[in-house]
């Protein structure tokens, strides 16, 4: 059975998630299956929320954001999370790009945005 998974985060002591929340419940994501994070302005700080979501997701689950940089801080991070949900065989739906990977367009985003993950991971890996 899969399930539809939400992620929402806050990125700054002000922000607050309702907005996130209530977007995510107009989608259909169950409120109890609705992972978050709430991040200082430390660049290290973990996202337990988006490990916790990533840990409990099986392959054929949909995870819903409300917008792709919710997914990461950089564009990196946002391309790296995407590559991994890709290669997990997630289904990724974003909100406001109106981004679904279930579709073909969005099958098509979701593996150029893989592939700039992987050549700047082994562009780090090659440089000294």
């Amino acid at each position: 059975m899969t399930c539809v998974l939400g992620y929402a985060t806050a990125s700054a002591a002000e922000q607050n998630l309702d907005n996130q929340l209530a977007a995510l419940s107009a989608a259909g994501v169950d409120p109890r299956r609705v992972f978050t994070d709430r991040l200082s302005e430390s660049a290290d700080r973990v996202r337990a929320g988006l490990h916790a979501m990533l840990s409990y997701a099986r392959s054929g689950d949909t995870v819903v954001v409300v917008a792709l940089d919710r997914l990461g801080r950089t564009g990196t991070e946002v391309t790296r999370t995407i590559a991994d949900l890709t290669d997990r065989g997630l289904r990724l739906r974003c909100l406001e790009e109106n981004l679904d990977t279930g579709t073909a367009t969005g099958r098509v985003v979701a593996r150029v945005l893989t592939t700039l993950a992987r050549l700047e991971s082994e562009a780090r890996a090659a440089s000294p």
